[in-house]
């Protein structure tokens, strides 16, 4: 394994699209190694023990090669922010022969006839034959998730991610709806991720590589929650998405699309070719980043000084097993 002292790594700012989850740009840390390169890109309100773990797993990509995979593509869905109706259909019908989509709802400020217009465009756009899931990423209350999840089953759900934000209300929820539910923070934020299987709380379990500390990491969880699985991204740069692959790729089974056709969400990328959905799957592959593109995604040196700090504070957390 590279010394972590003499590690050569690169901060990163890229433009996005959208607004996703309050980010306009996306930052974060290419980490080199023996076997590549990984991504370390923890959201600014987590804390250093938290993101320690993405840490561990940007540490895990550079070093180490991937678990063999069980499969050569990977299906994906597209994913649709909150927005009006006209622009999902528009990233719908752009989204490279995806045929499930995650649509985004509860967004603060809107309501439950603004998710209701954007779901219905959604399966407009996709058709019958289309899988349509909603991630309201905690946003509702028990009442609220009940309601609006009465509301939009007439749009055939595939299933209803995160609706509310404890494991014990998710439970609830599970109890009053007819719709299937995974659970995506409730495992990778929680300090104990199994239980939700206790609780008999979810179906699906939402897997992300760096916020669970590796792809190894996330194969043992996997395997011992005892779930469907749908690995999904952090809004990674194709560097962070190539681990997420190849998490879907090795896993034994894979009964759902995965969330990982998100670099599109990026204005640009750290890579020659992004990793984009061909007939709806992603290509199992190693990425390299390109060296212009790394140095037109540097930002100025006050950001790069704050991502310095918080690698050494999370290397630092490491070093003290607090993670």
């Amino acid at each position: 394994m590279t010394d972590p002292r003499s590690r050569r790594f690169d901060v990163f700012a890229l433009p996005m699209t959208v607004r996703f989850r309050g980010v306009t740009r996306r930052e974060g840390v290419l980490v080199y190694g023996d076997a590549g390169v990984g991504e370390f890109s923890p959201f600014w309100d987590y804390d250093v023990d938290e993101s320690a773990r993405w840490l561990t797993a940007a540490v895990e990509s550079a070093d180490e090669d991937f678990p063999p995979p069980v499969r050569d593509r990977v299906p994906v869905n597209c994913t649709v922010p909150a927005v009006g109706p006209e622009q999902a259909t528009q990233v719908v019908t752009a989204s490279h022969g995806c045929r499930t989509a995650k649509v985004k709802v509860a967004e603060p400020g809107q309501t439950l006839d603004d998710d209701a217009a954007r779901v219905a465009a959604v399966r407009s756009a996709l058709g019958p034959s289309g899988h349509v899931r909603v991630d309201a990423n905690g946003g509702w209350s028990v009442a609220e998730a009940v309601r609006a999840i009465g509301v939009l089953t007439e749009f055939d759900l595939e299933y209803v991610e995160q609706p509310v934000g404890s494991v014990s209300e998710l439970a609830e929820v599970r109890r009053l709806v007819d719709v299937p539910i995974a659970a995506d923070e409730s495992i990778r934020r929680a300090e104990d991720p199994f239980l939700v299987k206790r609780l008999g709380a979810a179906d699906v379990a939402v897997l992300k590589v760096q916020p669970l500390g590796g792809v190894r990491a996330c194969l043992r969880l996997a395997e011992q929650i005892g779930l469907p699985v749908v690995v999904s991204s952090a809004l990674e740069s194709s560097v962070g998405i190539a681990a997420g692959v190849a998490l879907a790729a090795a896993l034994p089974e894979l009964p759902y699309a995965c969330g990982l056709a998100t670099t599109s969400m990026l204005a640009r990328d750290l890579v020659v070719s992004p990793l984009r959905p061909v007939d709806g799957c992603l290509s199992i592959q190693r990425v390299e980043p390109d060296e212009a593109a790394v140095e037109a995604a540097r930002p100025d040196g006050e950001v790069t000084k704050r991502w310095q700090r918080r690698y050494d504070d999370c290397l630092a957390a490491l070093r003290d097993g607090r993670p």
